[in-house]
């Protein structure tokens, strides 16, 4: 009977390289730049506002004449140091207090049980491919690109009030790489 042959993880993922500048070459000769979103709360802005956010979007969707894909990662907060400031703090208070501090703390606790309270992080990942016929291609051009579709949904999106950060560092790219890839670390 023949072993059955299986592939490693890194056979399986689809990076070649990730590259100094946070760029990352994909197995099929792609190169994806990763870029964080901060966004804004919608619901608490005035409808005039609204309004003026909403038809920034559209431009930037108008404008942005690429692929990119949008990302949401959505995990569980962490409250650990919260709860130890509370238990801290709950030692100097009078034993009415120290009762508040308690309930509160199984309140928030069971909050982040039921998953109510998450922290959701944006990402938008764009793409420069490299056809057959332009393997000359050489990647400083590409990185080139990449950079230039950035500065674009930099500044379409900060028309709509976001802050546009860069993931041009590969230690903070491999990091956000096994966020999404092993989820057991980040929903405990």
């Amino acid at each position: 009977m023949q072993k059955e042959q299986f592939k490693s993880v890194q056979d399986w993922l689809p990076f070649e390289t990730i590259f100094e500048n946070g760029i990352i070459k994909l197995k099929n000769n792609s190169y994806i730049k990763i870029i964080e979103i901060m966004p804004i709360n919608f619901n608490l802005k005035s409808e005039l506002e609204k309004e003026s956010i909403l038809n920034s979007y559209k431009i930037f969707l108008k404008t942005c004449q690429f692929d990119l894909q949008i990302l949401i990662q959505s995990n569980k907060e962490n409250l650990d140091k919260h709860i130890s400031n509370i238990n801290f703090q709950k030692k100097k208070e009078k034993e009415n207090i120290q009762k508040i501090s308690d309930q509160y703390i199984q309140y928030i606790k069971q909050l982040n049980q039921n998953k109510k309270s998450s922290n959701k992080n944006f990402y938008i990942v764009i793409k420069n491919s490299i056809e057959n016929e332009k393997l000359e291609k050489i990647e400083e051009n590409i990185f080139q690109e990449l950079n230039e579709k950035y500065f674009k949904i930099k500044e379409c999106l900060a028309r709509c009030g976001n802050v546009v950060k860069d993931m041009n560092e590969k230690e903070k790219v491999k990091e956000l790489l096994v966020s999404f890839l092993d989820r057991r670390m980040y929903t405990l």
